[in-house]
């Protein structure tokens, strides 16, 4: 048996313990961002397979919303998308997300009733679309069809109100009922 000795100065055995601490730290964060609850809009977050991990992803945008989905859908994107599908194709690019990758595909859109709008004059919704448990698309519209933009309120112009006044014509707003035809089926009634 053959043993070996090796003298280590305290200064370098700290520093060395340090940098280890360091590295473990990283980990823990890297771990938790991963694990859905860290927020992002601009890509696509994995791991949304309950509807508290929904909320967790609302909340994490700032959003307020209803415990329960008003309305929970299995929609199907389609094969094709013709012109009336390019407004709101752009919205979703917009914010990262690409739903022509989801062609042909089966998605669940689950609405939810916002509670914090800013200025909210009528009733807001918000609704998350969900292909095997990750955030594809999403926007948050007014029950009235009257405006639609994504997932984070868009800033006005300084001065402006963030949403259409009543007095000022409403912007037109994209549709997503086009988006599944007469192929969306109500999985669950509000």
């Amino acid at each position: 048996m053959i043993i070996y000795t090796a003298r280590v100065p305290k200064k370098r055995l700290l520093a060395a313990g340090a940098a280890a601490l360091c590295c473990v730290f990283a980990a823990l964060t890297f771990a938790l961002t991963l694990s859905g609850r860290a927020v992002a809009v601009s890509a696509e977050v994995k791991h949304i397979k309950t509807n508290d991990d929904r909320l967790a992803y609302l909340n994490g945008l700032g959003w307020q919303v209803s415990p329960q989905p008003i309305a929970t859908e299995e929609l199907l994107i389609p094969e094709e998308f013709d012109d009336s599908y390019q407004d709101y194709l752009k919205l979703q690019s917009d914010q990262g997300f690409d739903l022509s990758q989801y062609k042909g595909r089966r998605v669940k859109r689950y609405t939810y009733q916002l509670t914090n709008y800013p200025t909210q004059a009528e009733p807001v919704q918000i609704a998350l679309l969900i292909y095997k448990n990750k955030v594809v698309g999403g926007q948050i519209q007014s029950s009235s069809g009257s405006f639609l933009h994504g997932l984070t309120l868009p800033s006005p112009p300084e001065g402006e109100n963030p949403q259409p006044s009543q007095d000022s014509p409403p912007e037109p707003a994209a549709t997503t009922s086009g988006l599944v035809g007469a192929s969306s089926r109500s999985l669950a009634s509000p």
